[in-house]
């Protein structure tokens, strides 16, 4: 796959000190702000097949001034994005054909809690929808002092698809996942950080290295030991019912379009 053209780049021994166990995942699409298309998600999951056996921790990280802007706003025209099925596209498929297409996105996200390897998030500037899932789909989450976090779906008529719902109950309790869902409102990373999303916050010109430490640090533990714990700690995401939810929201807004 042509990683490349889907805004995607990849780095193994991506640390500022090289450090082998270690892989960089690159959103790199900066003129886009990073926004996430099928392509994205298709790529994102052929990485997760082909991370190497001695890799130890997974780095997400972005290009230009936003993790990323979400989803490819192109997606809700009724041309869409070329080569790519728009929302009308996905809404006119037979039920268990969205179903599969969805789960087919979300194999995008949910490797990155496959207890090979510890995922941390880099994270500045916007972090929206999409954006914001795939930094909750990670393990631990970094973020620079700009980053500005906002689960956008619900307010779009839409929920959140690629693993988000499970991961931010986890992360910040019901009541202020569905406060944040349903308000669509930015949260800080100062915020952020005090509900327990985010282990810190730093300044951008520190986030690299920052990640970098971090990760050199999650490699110390012997790898089945830290495998284990990873196992115990970790839930499982409500991947299917989001694929259901959003089947019935697709459906919804094709109607209202006309």
């Amino acid at each position: 796959m042509d990683l490349a053209a889907a805004g995607l780049r990849v780095e193994v021994g991506g640390s500022a000190q090289g450090a082998p166990g270690v892989a960089r995942v690159t959103l790199a699409n900066p003129e886009r702000r990073n926004a996430q298309t099928p392509a994205t998600w298709r790529a994102l999951a052929a990485v997760g097949a082909g991370i190497p056996a001695d890799v130890r921790v997974v780095v997400v990280d972005a290009e230009g001034p936003s993790f990323c802007a979400g989803l490819d706003t192109r997606m809700f025209t009724p041309e869409g994005v070329p080569g790519e099925p728009s929302l009308r596209d996905l809404a006119a498929l037979a039920p268990a054909a969205q179903d599969a297409a969805i789960a087919g996105f979300q194999d995008g996200f949910s490797w990155l809690a496959d207890d090979r390897f510890v995922s941390v998030a880099a994270v500045q500037g916007h972090a929206v929808g999409a954006g914001f899932q795939l930094a909750l789909s990670c393990d631990l989450v970094v973020l620079a002092d700009d980053a500005r976090l906002c689960m956008r779906e619900p307010t779009l008529g839409l929920v959140p698809d690629l693993g988000g719902t499970g991961r931010l109950v986890e992360a910040v309790g019901y009541a202020r996942a569905l406060e944040l869902c349903l308000t669509g409102r930015w949260m800080t990373a100062q915020e952020a950080v005090a509900a327990g999303l985010a282990l810190t916050t730093v300044p951008g010109a520190e986030l690299a290295t920052t990640t970098d430490e971090l990760a050199n640090a999650l490699c110390a533990a012997p790898v089945e030991a830290a495998r284990a714990t990873k196992r115990l700690l970790r839930s499982a995401a409500r991947w299917a019912a989001e694929r259901a939810e959003q089947v019935r929201r697709i459906a919804d807004l094709v109607r209202s379009a006309g």
